[in-house]
């Protein structure tokens, strides 16, 4: 019986060994960072050695707070920005729909991009102050990486704040030029459980008191950070790899009547989705499982509702064809033997 094959690295990677050894030698550092004697002035440095590093390792020269997670992250950039208005992308992660329930949408086109006209229109509309503009660096569904270079000059133009939702990207591309950026450690071979808001000016949102310069409450977690700092610094050698299977993969679907979401938009190279025309992707998701192939439907954090996903919806379509797509996600071990595999399942699968 052939050994189980993983593609969904979208959803979370597995731990990298550089990483899992470096959260085993941060928990021999136990103490607590904000104490003042010897052993928490340890583990303090360990921690500032861990965020100067992970700083480095992703070219950001600002402030960066721990958090969680990119959701915890961004639930702070959002839920406690200074803004005086918000505004988010049709197709932002669930996180942030939750952050901010009430902020304007800002439309995307069928190849999945927020088009610059339409910015300009949305923040001209808005006659805002200060406006937040959150728009996802690199969607989690479908891969469409963001053109944020050209529509943070937009923001800024207007005298706005871009956020941007980094986790798919981190480690992986050069980060946007944004002025508030989420990441998280277990997308890029790091622990679960710890994140970062990197921040160009901590005056953008309200403090709560506690730990971060008292921008996030809770003791540290010094072991998952290190192991943060190391899963970054790993390298990302294996993205060209990715990019050819994954251009091989594209090719292998068409050819078997399947349709590529987004195909002629720049997309991130550890990410696709797929349309099986005539099967239903909980029944796809399920026969790929017994197959031994671990994909999954849209988005982990809400991959169990039924509803169609509303980044497809978004892009214009319609329930049925948005409830027949899969997503398959590569990491650093992923294989042109297992893209193979993946296409005789899919062929076997498909009606």
């Amino acid at each position: 019986m052939n050994e189980r094959l993983y593609l969904d690295h979208a959803a979370t990677t597995p731990v990298l060994s550089v990483a899992r050894n470096a959260v085993l030698d941060g928990l021999k550092r136990w103490a607590n960072p904000s104490s003042p004697h010897a052993e928490g002035r340890a583990a303090r440095a360990a921690l500032e050695d861990a965020r100067d590093r992970i700083k480095a390792a992703l070219g950001w020269q600002h402030e960066l707070i721990f958090t969680s997670g990119a959701s915890e992250a961004l639930s702070i950039a959002l839920g406690r920005s200074t803004a005086d208005a918000c505004i988010v992308s049709a197709v932002e992660h669930d996180a942030v729909h939750r952050a901010v329930p009430n902020a304007y949408f800002l439309p995307v086109g069928s190849d999945g991009l927020v088009a610059r006209d339409a910015l300009y229109g949305r923040l001209a509309a808005l006659g805002a102050r200060q406006p937040l503009v959150a728009i996802q660096h690199v969607n989690n569904e479908i891969g469409v990486i963001q053109p944020l270079e050209e529509l943070g000059q937009v923001v800024r133009g207007a005298g706005g704040i871009l956020v941007a939702d980094c986790a798919q990207s981190a480690g992986k591309i050069a980060l946007p030029d944004a002025d508030v950026i989420a990441v998280s450690a277990h997308k890029l071979g790091g622990p679960p459980g710890i994140g970062a808001l990197l921040i160009r000016d901590l005056g953008l949102i309200t403090p709560s008191g506690g730990q971060e310069k008292g921008y996030r409450a809770g003791t540290e977690n010094l072991p998952a950070a290190r192991g943060f700092a190391v899963a970054l610094e790993a390298g990302r050698g294996w993205l060209a790899r990715a990019a050819d299977l994954r251009s091989h993969l594209d090719g292998a679907i068409e050819a078997a009547g399947g349709t590529i979401v987004a195909r002629s938009s720049p997309r991130i190279a550890t990410i696709a989705n797929y349309r099986m025309p005539g099967k239903a992707a909980s029944a796809q998701l399920i026969q790929f499982d017994l197959a031994g192939i671990a994909v999954s439907v849209g988005s982990a954090c809400s991959s169990g509702a039924l509803k169609a996903s509303p980044v497809l919806t978004a892009l214009g379509w319609n329930e049925t064809e948005a409830g027949e797509t899969i997503r398959a996600s590569f990491g650093p071990d992923t294989s042109r033997a297992d893209i193979y595999r993946f296409i005789e399942a899919w062929k076997r699968i498909a009606p």
